[in-house]
């Protein structure tokens, strides 16, 4: 992973990039990652209402957001860093629970919109070799249209870059998440600018991170 993000991945990138100032940055990833194309971007008001409720231990993930798609679909969108091999299909589990019940918080009066969560793994998990998977568990109720859980994992140590210079923007953002070789990282930081700002912000963090 990323050198930058090695303490505790949830807390820092919450810390630098869960706020309207820096919005763009994450609907640039969202799209990146799910394939989607967003015209509305907003943060729910979960992790900052009740971080200093809950204990520490409690995972609030990165961001929690409600984006309205170019095709007018609005989708509530989780993102998370998962740590240790142990109960990753219950901490995936209770991270959607969480994400998509957090839209009672609302005080908008909103519909209840369908929810997708993207969990990044520094380790391999399941046995195929594919590094990003889509998760998706349907429903057995007949006309009843109840929404399909949609999980994103993305394992990290899966993902290899082909060729740096004809990048995604989903290679981009992977490979600057696993982190490792310089020259990428590099190039990747040139070529597109809202990681290139997630970049001076990790920097601008770490340099003015005190220790308790």
């Amino acid at each position: 992973m990323n050198r930058k993000l090695i303490s505790n991945s949830n807390y820092v990138l919450r810390k630098v990039i869960n706020s309207k100032d820096n919005i763009e940055i994450l609907k640039n990833f969202i799209e990146a990652i799910l394939n989607i194309k967003i015209d509305e971007i907003k943060l729910n008001p979960y992790l900052e209402k009740r971080e200093h409720y809950l204990p520490h231990e409690e995972n609030f993930g990165v961001a929690d957001v409600r984006v309205k798609t170019n095709e007018n679909e609005e989708i509530n969108v989780g993102i998370q860093f998962l740590d240790g091999i142990y109960y990753i299909q219950t901490k995936m589990l209770m991270y959607y629970a969480q994400i998509h019940l957090n839209q009672l918080e609302y005080e908008d009066k909103r519909e209840f919109a369908r929810t997708a969560t993207i969990n990044i793994i520094d380790f391999g998990y399941f046995s195929s070799s594919e590094y990003d998977k889509t998760i998706r568990v349907g429903t057995n109720e007949g006309n009843m249209q109840l929404e399909e859980l949609e999980m994103h994992v993305i394992e990290l140590p899966k993902y290899t870059c082909e060729n740096i210079e004809s990048m995604s923007p989903k290679d981009e953002w992977i490979s600057y998440l696993k982190g490792g070789n310089k020259k990428t990282l590099e190039k990747i930081i040139e070529n597109n600018k809202y990681i290139k700002q997630l970049d001076e912000l990790l920097e601008k963090y770490w340099y003015e991170e005190k220790m308790e």
